[in-house]
């Protein structure tokens, strides 16, 4: 009897401090998805490039006034477009260059690189020049399509827009002679079409995405994770980026968290809530927050959630807290029920803003395009104005982090006034933007 007891006992610790994942978290939280291998993964991405490069490139060309786009990549200083020109290999040349030439009804896609991969044929027409004669070949390339706009990747405001090199323009200026460069213009409105269209086939995937993102906040902000009293806000971060090294995939930034406390003052950060320090623990009562991202696929999530830590005797969280989160959903609703594709990112702006007046919400909206990159180009909606691009219209099947906050006097907090931000992943559609996942409208308990 005592034998059985024993082994019941034990079998009780063990779910509960190191049986599975899923006997150890929340029922509610949905399983991790099954993310493709790394082989898998590039056979579909390589589906979607040839697309990309192929039909979608060069009318975008042809409506910007390119006839070349040259990429320059050196070794140990990637551009940002390399990996979204090419299949999902290493690029380790010293110096390789990717050039687009608008011949009228397709596009001639060569590659001058340091050494042949089998994958980059199949995508393009591949020149190995001796290493002193790659100037040479470009020179060649160059002067036999004679365009009359060179297309570089600089002189954009954003850094999807500005990877080419001081040394690599140098280079570009030898090799193709001063009257070559008097064609050079700026690739930056380019890039940020060609970054911010996005692929009917990437949406399963990045929804697949998303939901990964969405299990991993879910699991970090329950007691699997954090322990009142005990865990630290860096015992959540590290936890999060351990998680993603065990799933395969890495992240764009850091996890962020944020503690908010009765009668505890949140310092501020350009705008915006300070970040916690990592020393510091995670106490009953407290309000947390996570901002939080993932790469999958070539593609960027950025996810921001809340959690409310009970206090002996709670069951549920502060009703005056509860009406704080209220306050942002209905800043969500209204986001939504105005951006329309063809709308620039300040249209939204200045429309929301006159409802939330109307509905006497003290907000803050900074939402931005999302997908390729997790700060991606195109229409921000953003109080700061046109900064990442708020006079861009928004394209149709284009993704947006819809990221925003709102403040609230909490009675419960003798009127201290609580922000609740949130941030979800959505995509413009025919009747406006759609969430990928459902958006949090409750907060995480946590006991």
């Amino acid at each position: 009897m005592q034998s059985k007891l024993s082994m019941t006992l034990l079998a009780i610790v063990f779910l509960y401090y190191g049986g599975t994942a899923q006997n150890r978290t929340d029922k509610s939280i949905p399983p991790m998805p099954k993310l493709l291998g790394q082989r898998e993964q590039a056979e579909v991405r390589e589906v979607s490039l040839k697309k990309r490069l192929g039909s979608l490139l060069l009318p975008m060309m042809k409506r910007h006034g390119v006839e070349m786009w040259i990429v320059v990549n050196e070794e140990f200083h990637g551009d940002p477009v390399t990996p979204h020109i090419t299949p999902m290999v290493p690029i380790v040349g010293r110096r390789d260059v990717f050039v687009f030439i608008d011949q009228g009804e397709r596009i001639e896609r060569v590659a001058l690189v340091r050494y042949a991969e089998e994958r980059l044929k199949d995508h393009y027409r591949m020149v190995l020049p001796a290493r002193d004669k790659f100037g040479e070949e470009l020179r060649k390339l160059v002067d036999g399509r004679n365009p009359k706009t060179i297309a570089l990747n600089i002189g954009g405001t954003r850094g999807q827009q500005s990877g080419l090199t001081y040394d690599g323009y140098r280079f570009l200026v030898e090799a193709l002679g001063a009257e070559n460069e008097k064609k050079f213009v700026s690739a930056a409105d380019l890039l940020t079409e060609f970054f911010d269209t996005r692929l009917p086939e990437e949406l399963e995937h990045y929804r697949t995405a998303v939901l990964a993102t969405d299990v991993i906040t879910r699991r970090a902000f329950s007691n699997e994770v954090i322990k009142p009293g005990n865990t630290t806000a860096g015992d959540v971060r590290w936890w999060m980026l351990q998680q993603l090294n065990d799933i395969g995939v890495d992240t764009w930034f850091q996890p962020d968290i944020r503690i908010q406390r009765k009668a505890v003052e949140t310092g501020m950060t350009s705008q915006f809530l300070s970040t916690a320090s990592e020393s510091d623990i995670i106490m009953p009562g407290d309000l947390i927050h996570v901002d939080f991202g993932l790469n999958y696929m070539g593609l960027s999530t950025d996810w921001q959630k809340h959690a409310y830590v009970l206090k002996p005797g709670e069951k549920d969280a502060p009703a005056g807290l509860k009406a704080a989160l209220k306050n942002t959903n209905r800043l969500q609703d209204i986001i939504l029920k105005i951006a329309r594709a063809g709308m620039t990112g300040a249209d939204v702006y200045d429309a929301a803003m006159v409802e939330c007046k109307k509905q006497n919400i003290n907000c803050q909206i900074y939402s931005h395009p999302i997908g390729t990159h997790g700060h991606g180009l195109g229409p921000s909606i953003d109080f700061r104005g046109l900064v990442g691009g708020g006079g861009n219209k928004i394209l149709p099947g284009s993704y947006e982090s819809i990221e925003l906050n709102t403040a609230t006097n909490v009675p419960e907090w003798n009127n201290q006034r609580v922000t609740i931000m949130a941030e979800d992943d959505a995509h413009m559609t025919e009747t406006g933007y759609k969430f990928f996942r459902p958006r949090q409208t409750e907060f995480y308990l946590i006991r």
